[in-house]
Order: C-alpha cells, then sequence, then structure tokens
C-alpha cells in the first residue's frame, strides 16, 4: 500500500511540475519575441548590422576563396622623424589580399588598377605616420591600420589583409 501512495504521489508531483513548466513557457515566450522585436527596432533606428564582429579577418575566408592583388611598383615612403632627429624612408612592395567570395570582390575587383593611384595615396598616408622604429617593431600594426583604411575607402570587407611582399627600412 505504501508504495502505491508513494507512485501516485511522485505521479502527482510529476503532472504539477509539467503544468508549471507549461505555464511559465506560454507566458515568457511572448514576451521575449516582443523583447527580440524592440531590439531588432532600435538597431535598424540606429543603422546597424545585427552581424557580429567588424570586418572580414583573413583566418576566417578560406584559402580557395583569396585572390592576391599585387601593387606593381615598390613605394619609397618618407616616415616619420624620430627620436634621432634623422630622416627615414620605407620601400615596400604591397599585396592585398582579396575575399572572391565577398559580393563586393565582382564590383571593386576589376576596378583595382584605374584605382591604384587612390590605393597608393591611402598606404603612403597611413605609413608617413609612423617613425622608423615604430613600423620596424610593429610591422603588423601598419598592416592592419592600412587595411582598415582600405576597407574604409572602399566601403566593403572585400579587402582581408595587406601584406608587404618586401620591405626595407632606412
Amino acid at each position: 500500500m505504501k508504495k502505491n501512495l508513494i507512485s501516485v504521489l511522485i505521479l502527482a508531483l510529476l503532472v504539477v511540475n509539467l503544468v508549471l513548466t507549461a505555464i511559465l513557457t506560454i507566458t515568457i515566450l511572448p514576451e521575449t519575441k516582443k523583447s527580440n522585436e524592440l531590439i531588432n527596432q532600435v538597431c535598424s533606428a540606429i543603422n546597424l548590422e545585427l552581424k557580429s564582429g567588424e570586418g572580414t579577418d583573413a583566418s576566417t575566408v578560406p584559402i580557395d576563396d583569396i585572390e592576391t592583388y599585387d601593387i606593381p611598383d615598390s613605394m619609397t615612403i618618407n616616415l616619420k622623424r624620430g627620436d634621432d632627429g634623422k630622416d627615414h624612408y620605407a620601400v615596400l612592395t604591397v599585396s592585398l589580399s582579396l575575399n572572391k567570395g565577398d559580393p563586393d570582390y565582382e564590383t571593386y575587383q576589376p576596378t583595382l588598377d584605374t584605382k591604384q593611384s587612390l590605393i597608393k595615396n591611402e598606404i603612403n598616408t597611413i605609413v608617413a605616420e609612423y617613425t622608423y622604429d615604430q613600423i620596424r617593431d610593429n610591422q603588423q600594426q601598419v598592416q592592419d591600420a592600412i587595411l582598415k583604411d582600405l576597407q574604409k575607402l572602399f566601403d566593403s570587407d572585400f579587402i582581408v589583409s595587406v601584406g608587404f611582399s618586401s620591405a626595407t627600412y632606412q
């Protein structure tokens, strides 16, 4: 008799638990949907993208989708005067890695040759902000700054990385 009474008690508690879970789900789900809609409206009002992260990194793009574009001529750029007071310069050969899977690739890739002077100007402007010691010690930081500036210039993430195929600092 005791076993039967305990079984009935457990069954009753199970049914109560199931009913309370159903009530909780029914009351919370509509509020969650309303909150999600509100967040979407706020994001669209301030023109935010709902994707996480900023830009596309070359490490997230499959190697088959990356095409390199080499800027044909090496660039000689005067560097910012450092603590030593001497004039220094950098001789760089720059290559861009392009994401062939990006929607803007088809639009901008054919125009890279015609926009070469704009690209060189952006590279020149960024590199000239660094001293000899800064560019020698933080080459990746310079490449990241150039990448960010070129993505801003094209208003697109189809350029995923900037590399120096040769770099000489004097």
